[in-house]
């Protein structure tokens, strides 16, 4: 566990979500928290030389910049020490935004999982042939949403205790 000041509390709070569409959205966020612009960015760079979070970077709403199609590629590789070297072939594609190794079952023989876009199912089915001839995973398959229920960033400092 590690401490984390009154104010690097409020800091994170604001950074787990949407950062303001300005300009200087860490101006945004100093003003409203009474701080500095420079205090902000200082202790965002900090927090990610301390290793509290793996990436900081911008979520593409690929929906709203017209990648209207979205699948899972779910990708076949019972070796298990192939995973790692086609894991990391296949998240390496511009087209791939999420790529994953997750359990197989008996009924269920798929352990690596990435999430391909386009602008519509037919182009995401092509991006995925590419990628199995290119990479060598011949048994996949590629799985389309029905509907989404929710998509969210993990909130973790809602309901931290500020009260004065």
């Amino acid at each position: 566990m590690i401490d984390l000041t009154r104010d690097e509390v409020k800091i994170c709070a604001k950074l787990q979500g949407s950062l303001p569409m300005t300009k200087r959205p860490f101006k945004d966020i100093a003003e409203e928290l009474g701080l500095t612009e420079e205090e902000v960015i200082a202790k965002t760079k900090e927090f990610g030389e301390k290793k509290y979070y793996r990436r900081f970077g911008a979520t593409l709403r690929h929906q709203k910049a017209g990648f209207t199609a979205n699948g899972m590629g779910i990708w076949c590789v019972p070796n298990e020490a192939d995973r790692q070297r086609l894991g990391e072939a296949l998240a390496a594609y511009s087209e791939v935004s999420h790529a994953y190794e997750r359990p197989s079952f008996e009924d269920w023989p798929y352990h690596l999982f990435t999430m391909i876009h386009g602008e519509s199912d037919d182009e995401v089915r092509q991006i995925a042939k590419r990628m199995s001839d290119e990479v060598g995973v011949a048994d996949y398959d590629v799985l389309f949403s029905i509907r989404e229920f929710k998509k969210s960033s993990m909130q973790y400092f809602d309901y931290w205790p500020l009260d004065d």
